[in-house]
């Protein structure tokens, strides 16, 4: 087990109605706020009108952007970096999902710098400072509410990356919010869920049998519980099982004392520069290519989940088998839910792989991948 530092300020503010509390958790000490969103579905739901009606019974001052489209844009976070600046804003309110937070994250920190905001994302600075900013949820898959990660694509080259942000002051989750997700989104969130902690959990880390406990139970409550929302979008206790899972899975906790892999991200996210797709559906792609092409290099770990996350048993056969019928297992669950499992599905041509690979570049901790690597992954997930 490595060692770590773990602070985490964000507060979390969870149940039925608790959208209602957010100019009561701005006003003390903001004035003036950017209110961030996607398109109309906050309109459609009523979300929008209760969100205004509590910042102006609150004495709160507002302004707007809306148009976060998945895969959020450069452009848009240039757009709100010029709107905060002309309006002396002093906090943005993301509402929806982890595309809508991860704009406002790097609208965020953009504000308080003097040159482009990408500089960020492609490593030339890192992020120290940022207007505070919180979120009321809609959509749980990303975990951006509580985690430190932001990615954005720069629609002008089409290359889709990360950094690491600021935290979060509030987080509100409220899983009534997320009763009217389409089934498809519901299910890629699941997936999104999943891939989150199978990127901590394949580790190359000894030693680390705590939290490879709390990785499995937050994987089997998302096994268990996205069929429920599934067939019942209104079941209650299933919305919250998963929508406290994704927030977890991603705040940092479940990588406490060891070393996460992140390279099936980041193939998916040359992916999403390339066509836009949930990021979930990605990945319900990417996965088990990577799984196929890597398993291995520590078959023990692979064992290990397969049986404790797809209820294997070691009678089924030699390691080998189990390891294979756990990826199987994964890839059935991921169909089950609607989702595509090759890169054919998401309109993604082998032309492309190259390039794609290329964006990638040298991948991995758990296995470093050489691009040439990445380029077999993307052929495994082709058919």
């Amino acid at each position: 087990m490595d060692n770590f530092i773990y602070q985490n300020q964000t507060k979390i503010v969870f149940g039925k109605d608790t959208e209602n509390m957010v100019g009561s958790l701005i006003a003390p000490t903001y004035k003036k706020v950017l209110l961030h969103y996607g398109g109309g579905s906050i309109k459609k739901s009523g979300l929008y009108d209760r969100v205004i009606a509590s910042l102006e019974k609150s004495g709160v001052d507002y302004i707007e952007l809306s148009g976060v489209a998945p895969n959020p844009r450069l452009s848009l976070v240039n757009e709100g970096i010029a709107l905060c600046r002309e309006n002396d804003v002093d906090f943005i309110l993301a509402v929806g999902g982890g595309s809508v937070i991860d704009s406002a994250k790097a609208i965020a920190i953009g504000v308080l710098y003097d040159g482009d905001v990408w500089d960020f994302f492609i490593g030339k600075k890192k992020a120290e400072d940022s207007l505070p900013f919180g979120s009321i949820v809609t959509i749980p898959a990303a975990g951006s509410e509580n985690s430190v990660s932001c990615v954005v694509t720069n629609d002008d080259i089409n290359i889709k990356k990360g950094m690491v942000s600021t935290r979060a002051e509030f987080a509100i989750l409220n899983p009534e919010l997320t009763y009217t997700l389409p089934p498809y989104q519901s299910a890629a969130g699941a997936i999104d869920i999943l891939a989150h902690v199978m990127e901590r959990y394949f580790t190359p880390t000894p030693d680390v049998g705590f939290t490879d406990r709390l990785c499995e139970a937050t994987m089997k409550t998302i096994i268990d519980n996205a069929p429920i929302i599934m067939e019942n979008p209104e079941d209650y206790n299933a919305r919250a099982q998963i929508m406290w899972a994704s927030t977890i899975a991603h705040n940092g906790l479940l990588n406490t004392g060891r070393l996460g892999d992140w390279a099936s991200h980041h193939i998916q996210h040359a992916m999403g520069g390339m066509v836009d797709m949930a990021h979930g559906a990605g990945l319900a792609v990417v996965f088990p290519a990577w799984m196929q092409y890597v398993y291995k290099h520590d078959i023990a770990r692979f064992k290990q989940f397969a049986m404790r996350v797809w209820d294997m048993d070691a009678a089924f056969g030699s390691d080998e088998d189990i390891v294979l019928e756990g990826i199987r297992r994964y890839k059935a669950f991921a169909q089950s839910l609607g989702l595509p499992t090759t890169l054919k599905e998401l309109g993604i041509s082998e032309e492309w792989i190259p390039k794609m690979a290329k964006i990638c570049g040298r991948d991995g901790k758990f296995v470093v991948l050489e691009v040439s690597d990445i380029i077999e992954i993307y052929k495994l997930a082709l058919v």
